[in-house]
């Protein structure tokens, strides 16, 4: 056999394509209409974007508080470009540490509550690099099995490299993760991962619970907020919106959500973030955040400090859609955020929502397995504080005259 083998055979075959998840091939998907992905955006202003010259209302976007057409957020940028050119060319150890990363650790750790940051140049490497970093072997690190997919793969570096035993926990089941730690021994080092809130269903996790577990069972927490930050806690997050700040260990942002930016970071003891400095391999061996980003993220905590009704605004927009959405008898699971999924459970079925929301001018994100649970195939919503009401009330139509397509059906296998 081949090595590229398995990848002709998912270009071409649909069967195939099934045993990896996929309801067809997406060269079927794409020639019926339905493909939902890598579809090419023109235009963006936050609220709304042009897709393939068609006008769209954008409700596929982590832009929570509509940073990314901010007048000051975006002359930030232009300005460090300016100043320090496009990019730094090397890695924070060398020639790659600025002054603008300095002062936005500095004011990242403020605005979290924590001793110290650590900026890296992506989220998914903050998660990665981080858990590599801290676990060793015989060690443990437990995570949520709807925790982000970096959580995941910092686990299974972890394992790869140190042999640290990894485990899953039912999501948000406080049983399923009680077991596990009462499994371990007391004195063996462990870590929690859990998202603060979850990607895909915009539910919040029982921060409170796990740290109580934590502490009873002597392990440490990391909280992935980057859902959270920009939308809870006045913007400062899950911990802070359920009361828990201090019991958490370990806290990891993203930019690419709320700070319209790209990159992440972690915050926590200083000591810890020390260490991670120098042992967390995707931070070592990457290139440094680009000026304009940090810039633009530094930009973006002065905007939420000065704007605190976008955090009071794109809350209330998700209420009022979670209401609305319900009364059209959808359903949008769990959520308590601006993430408002809407379950289909069919695969194909969500394709289908997508396309007709699309040709009404509704842009969404599909999720189907393996990113979301099987037989929980859904469109992914969320809301942005600049969204206006003329705006929803033409979502709410939208979705009104594409009701027989968002309705929960039994997952089935389609043949095309």
């Amino acid at each position: 056999m081949d090595l590229f083998d398995r990848c002709r055979q998912f270009y071409t075959n649909a069967e195939y394509a099934r045993t990896l998840g996929y309801p067809t091939n997406p060269r079927t998907a794409q020639a019926l209409g339905v493909y939902p992905y890598f579809f090419p955006v023109s235009v963006s202003e936050g609220t709304e974007v042009t897709v393939d010259g068609k006008r769209c209302i954008m409700l596929g976007s982590n832009n929570y508080l509509g940073l990314t057409a901010h007048p000051r957020v975006r002359e930030a940028a232009a300005a460090a470009i300016t100043t320090y050119g496009t990019g730094c060319t090397g890695s924070r150890f060398f020639n790659g540490t600025l002054d603008i990363h300095i002062e936005l650790e500095e004011k990242l750790a403020a605005f979290v509550g924590k001793e110290a940051a650590l900026v890296f140049a992506a989220g998914y490497q903050t998660n990665v690099g981080t858990i590599a970093a801290l676990l060793g072997k015989g060690e443990v690190v437990i995570a949520d099995k709807e925790a982000h997919a970096s959580i995941f793969d910092g686990m299974h570096l972890a394992k790869g490299i140190h042999g640290t035993e990894t485990r899953f926990f039912r999501h948000s089941d406080m049983a399923s993760l009680e077991e596990i730690l009462a499994s371990c021994p007391l004195e063996t080092p462990k870590l929690i991962a859990v998202d603060g809130v979850f990607s895909m269903g915009g539910d919040i996790a029982p921060l409170p619970e796990i740290i109580r577990l934590s502490q009873r069972y002597n392990a440490r927490l990391l909280v992935d907020d980057a859902h959270g930050l920009g939308v809870l806690g006045e913007g400062h997050g899950t911990a802070v919106h359920l009361d828990c700040l201090h019991q958490v260990d370990l806290i990891m942002g993203t930019f690419s959500k709320s700070f319209a930016s790209n990159g992440g970071f972690i915050a926590g003891p200083k000591d810890v973030i020390h260490w991670i400095q120098h042992f967390a391999r995707s931070f070592m061996f990457s290139a440094s955040l680009p000026p304009a980003n940090a810039a633009t993220v530094l930009a973006g905590l002065e905007v939420i400090a000065r704007e605190p009704e976008r955090v009071r605004r794109v809350n209330d927009i998700a209420a009022r859609m979670r209401a609305e959405l319900r009364a059209l008898e959808l359903d949008v699971g769990n959520s308590e955020t601006p993430i408002v999924p809407i379950v289909l459970g069919d695969q194909y079925r969500a394709m289908q929502a997508w396309h007709v929301l699309l040709k009404a001018g509704i842009y969404t994100n599909v999720a189907l397995p393996p990113a979301v649970r099987a037989r929980r195939s859904l469109l992914r919503t969320s809301y942005i504080a600049t969204h206006t009401e003329e705006q929803l009330e033409r979502v709410l139509e939208g979705f009104k005259k594409a009701r027989s397509k968002l309705t929960h059906v039994t997952p089935r296998v389609v043949s095309l």
